[in-house]
């Protein structure tokens, strides 16, 4: 199956110049990653120390930066490395100051993973949440270097845990330690033979967490809200603004509504724009016609954590297609309702959140109009909610601390 695999990954690497013709998202892809070589060999000197931390995209990079934080803390003559897999990630952190080096990581062929750790030789090695490549972690193993994982996902679907998986379980044995989020993703990993995990939680609890200490001021959104209430949907797909469509349009004035869409392109901006009556960009804002309108839809990046902290309700988008439900922890830490799609079976900090009636799941239009009117109307019922969606964010904090004794203990001294 491995040399089936490695074929398939050749394979690839060589098609993927053509993908870019066809789609501005791989075109990325490809481009970035043949920079990755170059970036390394100039900004990675022989002899330099150096942490890899590997993250699959933005919502993993997020789950990263409490362990980041620490280890530039605990490590201080250590360059730290991001390597992201995915444009959307990449795109949007490669000038996080986190890190001294941020690059895509080539695709996983053997040559590749060779030639990246021979660039980066790190000392230690940090994967974030599910984002495994066997290549690379067979040559950690061969290479004898330390490897964790943090905030690590494992589901029964996966190849680790099929009759023909045992090649990628082999991979598993790169890892020093599994921090995990759950029992049942230690459960697992203890049915293929690997106890040396603990259950620390998801380290986005503390991530998120912190945004409360932030200054998390917006100029604009006041004058917006202008005392109204307030309905934040954030990251939405175009499935997340067709079920919210009719509920928008028979919203009234006295409810104001913010879409921060998940992708910022101007044509998919200005259709948003026409679709709704009342509606303006940000980019075309002064303060008098912000007043007047209703509608907000949010066309650059970076604010959405902080646009949570004005809201009464929130729609998290991604769930009601399936592209994957967004981060419902950034409104849930400010003590905000929340709503979103149907599709979250893999979401497990959504369903557990559902179970504590802190969220709601709307599959139709009509659901989704039946709970947003109810959070609206009701006051009580709102508060509530949104008390448990708080309360739920500071009784799950906790993993940086688990993860950064145990890295101090095992890597901090060997260093």
């Amino acid at each position: 199956m491995q040399k089936i695999y490695n074929i398939a990954s050749q394979f690839v690497q060589a098609a993927l110049p053509l993908s870019g013709i066809f789609s501005e998202k791989m075109k990325l892809f490809v481009r970035g990653r043949k920079e990755s070589f170059s970036i390394l060999k100039n900004n990675i000197q022989p002899g330099e120390k150096v942490i890899w931390f590997h993250v699959a995209s933005l919502g993993e990079f997020e789950q990263g930066l409490p362990i980041m934080k620490v280890v530039k803390e605990l490590f201080p003559a250590h360059k730290i490395l991001v390597s992201f897999f995915s444009p959307s990630g990449y795109e949007n952190k490669k000038n996080a100051s986190i890190a001294d080096v941020t690059v895509y990581l080539p695709l996983d062929t053997p040559g590749n993973a060779r030639k990246f750790l021979d660039l980066v030789n790190p000392s230690h090695v940090i994967f974030v949440k599910y984002d495994f490549w066997p290549n690379y972690l067979y040559e950690l193993q061969k290479r004898e270097i330390p490897a964790i994982l943090v905030s690590g996902g494992f589901h029964r679907s996966q190849i680790f845990f099929k009759p023909y998986g045992e090649w990628m379980r082999k991979s598993l044995k790169s890892f020093d330690h599994f921090f995990v989020q759950n029992e049942e993703s230690k459960g697992l990993l203890g049915s293929i033979g690997f106890t040396n995990a603990t259950v620390s939680g998801d380290t986005r609890f503390d991530r998120v967490a912190g945004q409360l200490e932030m200054d998390n001021t917006l100029d604009f959104a006041p004058v917006f809200i202008n005392g109204k209430q307030c309905i934040v949907a954030g990251s939405t797909w175009p499935e997340d603004e067709d079920l919210l469509g009719d509920f928008i349009n028979s919203c009234g004035e006295e409810v104001k509504i913010i879409i921060a869409p998940h992708e910022i392109k101007p044509e998919k901006n200005r259709k948003l724009k026409e679709r709704f009556s009342g509606a303006m960009l940000l980019s075309e804002a002064n303060s008098t016609i912000l007043k007047e309108k209703r509608l907000l839809i949010i066309d650059n990046i970076g604010m959405l954590g902080k646009l949570y902290s004005y809201a009464d309700v929130a729609y998290v988008g991604g769930a009601a297609g399936k592209t994957g439900l967004h981060n419902i922890l950034e409104p849930a830490t400010f003590g905000v309702p929340i709503v979103i799609g149907k599709n979250f079976d893999r979401f497990p900090e959504a369903q557990q959140l559902q179970k504590l009636a802190g969220l709601y799941s709307a599959a139709t239009k009509e659901e989704l109009s039946e709970v947003m009117e109810k959070l609206l109307q009701q006051k009580d019922f709102r508060e509530k909610t949104g008390m448990i969606a708080g309360h739920f964010i500071s009784s799950g904090k906790g993993a940086t601390a688990i993860i950064t004794s145990f890295i101090k203990e095992n890597y901090v001294k060997s260093s």
